[in-house]
């Protein structure tokens, strides 16, 4: 059984699965399912991946016990030192 449904994407999106059904050779409703099927078996990052990421950092500097405002206060000195040593080149 199938279902008919309607999305909208952008053009570009649009010409990536037709270059992709010409490619495989299969219908574009077909590259779909595929990538549908390829997304659920593979950890997709989900909408939460970069809060968990962040949780992961913070959770980090507070068992080293790290000042995260020293810690970026240090790292814009190490940019600016960087940058100033580059531009003397």
């Amino acid at each position: 059984m199938s279902i008919k449904s309607t999305y909208s994407l952008d053009v570009e999106s649009v010409r990536e699965l037709e270059e992709l059904a010409k490619r495989w050779n299969v219908s574009k409703s077909e590259v779909l399912r595929r990538a549908i099927r390829i997304a659920t078996k593979e950890n997709v990052p989900t909408q939460n991946a970069a809060l968990d990421a962040l949780d992961r950092l913070q959770s980090s500097l507070r068992e080293r016990r790290i000042d995260p405002t020293q810690w970026a206060k240090e790292l814009r000195a190490e940019r600016r030192a960087t940058a100033r040593r580059l531009r003397s080149r």
